[in-house]
């Protein structure tokens, strides 16, 4: 997985037709739902996949407090790059999201999108990852995951997702995946292909890795049993956000009647 997001670093944005347009507009969306679920804000925010700063520069931007992580150090040091570049103030460590470096509670919001989480090819390791996720957040803080509509390719099996084209000034990049389905009928080998133009002829960069498809019903199952709460969904067709979202909180403790607060 590292070695494929190291490989992919410098090339990432090329995904998207513009990605400073992509950047603003995925703020725009998960920052209405995080301030939906938790107020105004501004609030402090662990994007614990981040990339090369896809949503974690644009809610920065956006006024939030946000701290960025990846298991890429060459994707880190993008991102770190690209937020000074756009003024953003945006602190960055190289982690591991099952095994975040960072103390309890200190976050309102976790966050991991862009299909990060199924990479984690084992429940054990998609258990560690969330565990830490709520170990991290506050009292009532709220976590974020998106990812790819998988209950609808675990039926299908694509092979091939839609092609993405962007334009540079050398000229157009052709990005593409083939996927290899696994036995199992849950995970699955996935070759990133991009086509660069090189004068008159093509530059052809293939990646390789393997992403286990949880379907929403999984993902409801391993994010309840770690102990989150308020567990929701929200499609696209009602968020306008690229892949399902899902939210869920870090549950209160129970208040005791030592606790309340006495009567005014």
């Amino acid at each position: 997985m590292r070695d494929f997001y190291d490989q992919l670093a410098h090339d990432y944005h090329l995904i998207f037709r513009d990605w400073d347009a992509s950047m603003a507009y995925q703020a725009e969306v998960l920052d209405g739902i995080l301030r939906a679920g938790l107020g105004t804000g501004p609030h402090r925010v662990l994007d614990c996949s981040c990339g090369i700063g896809t949503q974690a520069i644009g809610l920065a931007l956006g006024g939030h407090r946000v701290v960025a992580a990846d298991l890429s150090p060459v994707a880190t040091a993008r991102a770190a790059a690209e937020a000074a570049a756009r003024g953003a103030v945006l602190p960055v460590t190289t982690a591991d999201m099952r095994q975040l470096p960072f103390g309890p509670s200190c976050f309102d919001v976790v966050l991991s999108a862009d299909n990060a989480l199924p990479h984690l090819l084992r429940a054990e390791d998609v258990q560690a990852a969330l565990a830490g996720m709520l170990r991290v957040l506050r009292d009532d803080g709220l976590l974020m995951v998106t990812l790819r509509d998988y209950d609808e390719a675990r039926r299908t099996r694509p092979t091939a997702p839609p092609p993405q084209v962007s334009q540079t000034r050398e000229g157009r990049v052709v990005t593409f995946q083939l996927w290899h389905w696994h036995q199992d009928g849950e995970h699955y080998d996935l070759e990133h292909f991009q086509l660069v133009p090189d004068g008159r002829s093509w530059d052809v960069r293939v990646r390789r890795t393997t992403s286990w498809a949880l379907t929403r019903g999984q993902l409801t199952d391993f994010v309840t049993a770690a102990g989150f709460t308020d567990v929701t969904w929200h499609l696209p067709d009602s968020s306008g956000f690229h892949q399902p979202v899902l939210t869920a909180r870090r549950p209160a403790p129970p208040r005791t009647a030592g606790s309340a607060r006495p009567a005014p």
